[in-house]
């Protein structure tokens, strides 16, 4: 199973209007999604609660893991949003 590791950059962390951009990405991609904190159990990455429940504040580190065909593609996407700032894409 693919994963990719990522410091989550936005300056609220995954909180707020940073988590429902990233969920609704999520959401968007042709495979079901999860992210995990540390050695944490995953979550579905398309559920706002779930990631809200992660706590993942500015410098966390997260993994993201995808199954299917285009997995990579999901993850890549994913992880690049997440080493943005989305914050400042107001």
């Amino acid at each position: 199973m693919p994963e990719r590791t990522v410091v989550i950059a936005s300056r609220t962390g995954l909180h707020a209007r940073p988590a429902k951009i990233f969920v609704e990405a999520a959401a968007r991609q042709g495979t079901p999604v999860r992210i995990r904190v540390g050695d944490g159990k995953p979550v579905p990455a398309n559920s706002i609660l779930a990631v809200l429940a992660l706590g993942a504040v500015h410098g966390t580190e997260v993994t993201l893991d995808a199954d299917g065909p285009d997995a990579d593609t999901a993850l890549d996407s994913l992880a690049e949003l997440l080493a943005r700032d989305l914050d400042a894409d107001e």
